[in-house]
């Protein structure tokens, strides 16, 4: 039976790529979490003003990939030291947030970050918080980086991305 995952970790179009080309993983929606405002748009949410975060909802089958191997993948696809901010893109829309769809993974989130403190100089400033709605982004943000791999943000920062994290010849499984 399939499962969902949802956090952010700067701008959603880097984690989308990220997410979408692990084995497992069905599919990735870019879209807005943790604020109050009701249907933000992306104008609204780059506002700062929302207190929604840039975040995607994964569904996985919990039988190729568990939610702590994609936990993994998420501390090290962004920098979950810096406050509000990854890379150029800054402001409380790009913060680090895990938002947990029950009990169960709250106590693994929650796990998994006193462990991956343990390896890091500077403090985790991800938030671990339940997730009350999930908004999706507009169409033109979704699958961006398949869509616009030659975009000059694609270029610059999501292509490095995942070179660095070796998930060129990854797939969606």
């Amino acid at each position: 039976m399939e499962q969902e995952a949802t956090w952010g970790g700067g701008c959603f179009w880097c984690m989308e790529a990220v997410f979408e080309r692990w084995v497992g993983v069905h599919s990735v929606t870019s879209g807005y979490a943790g604020g109050t405002v009701p249907n933000p748009t992306y104008h609204q949410v780059c506002t700062g003003q929302t207190g929604h975060a840039e975040v995607i909802l994964i569904k996985y089958d919990p039988q190729k990939v568990r939610y702590e191997e994609l936990l993994n993948l998420f501390w090290l696809s962004h920098d979950p030291t810096t406050r509000n901010r990854q890379g150029a893109d800054v402001g409380t829309q790009y913060r680090s947030i895990i938002l947990y769809h029950n009990e169960e993974q709250r106590d693994v989130a929650e796990r998994s970050k006193k462990e991956m403190q343990a390896g890091l100089t500077q403090p985790i400033e991800t938030e671990v918080v339940g997730l009350t709605h999930f908004y999706p982004a507009e169409e033109d943000h979704q699958d961006y980086y398949s869509q616009n791999p030659d975009a000059p943000y694609c270029r610059a920062v999501i292509l490095p991305k995942l070179q660095k994290l070796k998930l060129k010849s990854l797939y969606v499984g």
